[in-house]
């Protein structure tokens, strides 16, 4: 039997780097997001701060992993096989949870997750003794540390709504006082805000830092006689007070003598504590339990006592983990915050939920973001009364944003600017440090995010175009939060329960499902980043001129002419061979293109902005052919999805006489669309008079089948669903037909040869 504990270790210690890899990609969403967002400094740059700041703070860290030992359940009243189960299914848990997060994009608190598997297996094992024993379920009371447990869910509950109110209360004084014209402002402004900036944040990495740290309980001369963490509490005044001369002052010399941006200083200082604090507190969410679970094998090796007796009371005791391991493991956190693409995921959700300028949501409306932005407006519109005209219009003054003076691109357009990427590292630190100095557990991933959203709201970020998306965004994120409580508790206390029917058999077992389902969701992300980076994906028009649309749109015509014709022929090879599952993928692909070609449409605001005034006859051919492109995939999504209906449905076949007319019209379609993604493809647009000629005979060819089929409507004996079925299949046929002919005939008569495209300068360059 005591091989599969030795087994056990080296299957954490594997779960351990796994979880660190998992985790990390989820967290980084704390410290990177304000930075990122701003485009304050380049990606390098922050980056590297980044992981300077991780790796400090794991190697620094005390590595006194008390939640995973006592902070949840009571050690003592557990044997050493059970400690074993316990921790066996916390880490498969936490690693599947965080990687469904971390696949689908969404923030999620790592401290949570632990807690809450910690918390179920705990609870599955202790109930499984008492049972075993004969004893009552009350009796499961003193097994868990209930009155930790209580505190971890009710300070988290706090945080939310505190960091959201806070960060929203910040940010909307600020932008009263500071405008968007804050680089305008006297050298003295810049310097006081980034006094008050840097001492928030210097303070936070004493409190929070320092209080991770082996020094946290070493005393000094200066301190009279007591520990460092207890002096920092003790003389908070005097700190900020000193702090704040101090940094108000540094940073007047920096914008006057240096002339350096002391906004991006305070970004930079506030992603290093942040990412400081990150690795030398959260550290135990990644590897405390397998660290624990390695002391409780070194306790069994040395007693010799058999593992179904050995008591795991030394567990409540302190022990520190050598340094070693702490380094492995930042270096660990630092490769995985510089090579994981899903790491940029999970921060691109929060970016596009906190954005000032409009972004592709991602997230559908529902009655709670509805219900919750009509409180908002009837709020707003209250308050209209209450406060006077005059000092209305000087504070919407302040929140007008300056016209922009560069074309960005878009994935280089910043998300937000510098003022508020600030606060939202200001807020989130100053609330950690309250928290941390008043010994109240909090999620760090709850309050970054949280604050964020609140600056977002405060900022105007989440206007009438987009607040139904991004409040929806923010509830589904805060529902994600408790399904992770949920679902880490029941998991693991499952997974708990089948390794304790027999551990020899069930932890190969779920160790390979859980490796299994890791590579799973590793291979579908990359396709999916594979899928978003393909050659066919529609671009968005940039040129400001009839011929400089017509280059770059083409591409675009190329691809949904090549993926139409594609449709077309699966929707009538599904329909003749009743493969319902070549219909089911036909609708998906369709129902892409179609996405695709209505995001287009979306960016027309932006795009028409863009033009000068010489060129406003750009906008109509764009409007025009992205209303044709329309057009076209509004007909193949339905004769897609009646065609899937009919044989979903197990409507009678179409007789043989119909599939062979239809094939006649696919062939003919074919030979259309195969022209006419080469003179597209190959920018031919002279060619296009050529297939102008054959728009008759086409329709000619559809007109005469629809003749067919009336004949032997009113001659044959047929089933209504299947006349239904062919008349509408002709039909959209038609419309499919005159929509791509109106679309060759608006570039035929457009094109011009003679004169070059002209197109946007990115002034950026």
């Amino acid at each position: 039997m005591e091989n599969i504990y030795l087994f056990m270790i080296i299957a954490l210690a594997i779960l351990a780097i796994a979880d660190l890899v998992v985790g990390v990609s989820n967290d980084a969403v704390n410290f990177l997001n304000s930075a990122i967002g701003s485009k304050a400094i380049s990606f390098k740059t922050i980056m590297l701060v980044a992981s300077i700041g991780v790796a400090l703070g794991a190697i620094f860290s005390s590595g006194l992993m008390e939640v995973a030992r006592k902070g949840i359940f009571n050690p003592e009243q557990f044997m050493f096989s059970e400690i074993m189960i316990i921790f066996m299914a916390v880490m498969i848990t936490d690693i599947l949870l965080l990687d469904f997060f971390n696949t689908v994009g969404m923030p999620t608190s790592t401290t949570v997750s632990i807690v809450f598997e910690l918390l179920g297996a705990a609870v599955a094992v202790s109930l499984l003794k008492i049972w075993s024993e004969g004893g009552s379920s009350s009796e499961v009371i003193q097994y868990i540390n209930t009155s930790t447990a209580t505190d971890i869910v009710v300070g988290i509950l706090l945080s939310v709504a505190i960091a959201f109110s806070i960060g929203a209360i910040v940010q909307w004084f600020t932008r009263v006082l500071m405008s968007y014209d804050f680089q305008d402002k006297a050298n003295w402004v810049g310097a006081l805000f980034g006094g008050i900036a840097l001492t928030s944040i210097t303070y936070f990495i004493f409190i929070k830092g320092i209080k991770g740290t082996p020094y946290a309980n070493q005393q000094f001369d200066f301190t009279d006689g007591l520990k460092i963490k207890d002096y920092l509490e003790a003389h908070v005044f005097k700190i900020v007070s000193i702090s704040l001369i101090l940094w108000t002052a540094v940073s007047f010399l920096i914008m006057t003598a240096l002339k350096t941006n002391i906004y991006k200083i305070i970004i930079l200082v506030g992603t290093f504590a942040l990412a400081l604090a990150f690795a030398g507190n959260d550290l135990v969410n990644f590897v405390g339990v397998p660290i624990a679970a390695w002391q409780a094998f070194q306790e069994y090796a040395a007693q010799g006592i058999p593992a179904n007796q050995l008591s795991m009371a030394f567990l409540s005791k302190a022990v520190e983990t050598p340094t070693l391991l702490l380094f492995i493991a930042g270096m660990i956190m630092v490769v995985t915050l510089w090579f994981s693409s899903k790491a940029k995921d999970v921060v691109k959700t929060s970016l596009d939920l906190s954005s000032q300028s409009d972004t592709k949501e991602r997230f559908e409306p529902n009655f709670l973001s509805r219900g919750f932005v009509r409180l908002a407006v009837a709020a707003s519109e209250m308050s209209s009364y209450i406060i006077p005209e005059k000092w209305q219009k000087k504070i919407d003054k302040q929140f007008e944003q300056p016209a922009e003076t560069i074309v960005y691109k878009e994935d280089e357009k910043p998300a937000f600017d510098l003022v508020r990427a600030a606060v939202n590292l200001m807020v989130a630190a100053v609330l950690i440090s309250i928290a941390t100095s008043m010994g109240l557990p909090l999620s760090t991933t709850y309050v970054t995010f949280m604050v964020a959203m609140g600056t977002s709201l405060a900022d105007r970020a989440w206007g009438a175009e987009s607040a139904v998306y991004r409040v929806a965004g923010v509830i589904n994120v805060i529902g994600g939060w408790f399904f992770t409580a949920l679902i880490a508790f029941v998991a693991a206390g499952l997974i708990a329960y089948l390794l304790s029917l027999n551990v020899r058999l069930m932890t190969p077992i779920l160790l390979l499902v859980a490796f299994g389902l890791l590579i799973r969701n590793y291979v579908s992300h990359n396709k999916k980043n594979k899928k978003n980076k393909e050659e066919d994906s529609l671009i968005k028009a940039e040129s400001s001129s009839v011929q400089g649309v017509i280059q770059e749109s083409a591409q675009n015509i190329a691809n949904v002419i090549r993926r139409g014709n594609k449709v077309y022929t699966n929707a009538i090879n599904g329909l003749a061979k009743q493969d319902l599952d070549l219909l089911k993928k036909n609708k998906k692909q369709i129902t892409k293109l179609s996405s695709e070609v209505d995001d287009l449409r979306d960016n027309i605001f932006y795009f028409i902005k863009n033009l000068d005034e010489s060129s406003l006859s750009a906008s109509n051919f764009y409007i025009n052919i992205l209303s044709y492109l329309q057009d076209m995939t509004q007909s193949l999504e339905y004769i897609s999805k009646v065609s899937h209906k009919h044989v979903h449905n197990n409507h009678k076949k179409l007789k043989f006489s119909q599939i062979k007319e239809l094939k006649e019209i696919d062939e003919r379609f074919e030979r259309l669309f195969e022209n006419t993604h080469v003179i597209f493809d190959t920018r031919s647009f002279e060619d296009i008079g050529r297939l102008l000629t054959k728009k008759n005979e086409i329709i000619g060819l559809v007109t005469s089948k629809i003749q067919k089929q009336v004949e032997r409507t009113r001659t044959e004996e047929s089933s209504p669903k299947n006349t239904t079925l062919y008349f509408s299949l002709l039909s959209e046929t038609k419309d499919l037909l005159s929509a791509t002919m109106n679309l060759l005939e608006e570039y035929h008569n457009a094109h011009d040869s003679s004169v070059p495209p002209a197109s946007i300068i990115d002034e950026s360059e």
